[in-house]
């Protein structure tokens, strides 16, 4: 599965590569200065194409996280009913696991809501006119790491069993360089 997941990845964006051209320019004021840029040049379809493909990278996950999070809740549910056989309503199960498992449904949301800007900037941005414009690119990058930065708070954090597992470890790491720490003195 991640085999066959890497490689449509890779397909998909194939196209990038070969809409990449190397511009040499000379400075202006200072002629020893040779700067290289590497432009993306995209024909019309190309680039519609490069649109549907990065909205589909920025949908399609999220998709795949919340049905998987409403199926798994769903299955907890149906087990819990029948293992229990009580006369519950499914529908109170149902609502006590959403709020038990409310972080599979958070974290997904909140990785949409930080990849907006992203987003925003694939549709919106256009050639540089001068070297003023690098800030909005560069804030743009730094913007689109953020999910990836915050899955510590995102994902182990909202959840019990994750940061139970967290707090024992920082306990064992504690306790081993402690205990190296009093080995040398």
């Amino acid at each position: 599965m991640i085999f066959s997941l890497v490689l449509i990845i890779i397909l998909s964006f194939l196209h990038d590569v070969f809409s990449r051209d190397l511009i040499y320019e000379d400075d202006e004021i200072n002629h020893e200065i040779e700067r290289i840029w590497c432009v993306v040049r995209y024909q019309s379809r190309i680039e519609t194409y490069n649109y549907i493909v990065q909205t589909f990278h920025f949908i399609g996950p999220f998709l795949l996280n919340l049905t998987c999070s409403i199926i798994l809740i769903i299955k907890k549910c149906q087990q819990k009913n029948t293992a229990a056989h009580t006369n519950r309503p499914f529908i109170l199960i149902l609502q006590e696991q959403i709020i038990e498992n409310k972080h599979l449904l958070i974290a997904p949301v909140v990785l949409v809501l930080l990849g907006i800007p992203r987003m925003i900037l694939i549709y919106t941005s256009k050639c540089m006119k001068s070297a003023d414009d690098v800030w909005l690119y560069l804030i743009g990058y730094f913007i689109s790491m953020i999910p990836s930065m915050l899955t510590f708070l995102i994902f182990v954090l909202p959840s019990k069993f994750y940061k139970k597992q967290f707090d024992q470890t920082v306990a064992r790491y504690r306790r081993m360089i402690q205990k190296r720490l009093l080995l040398r003195s």
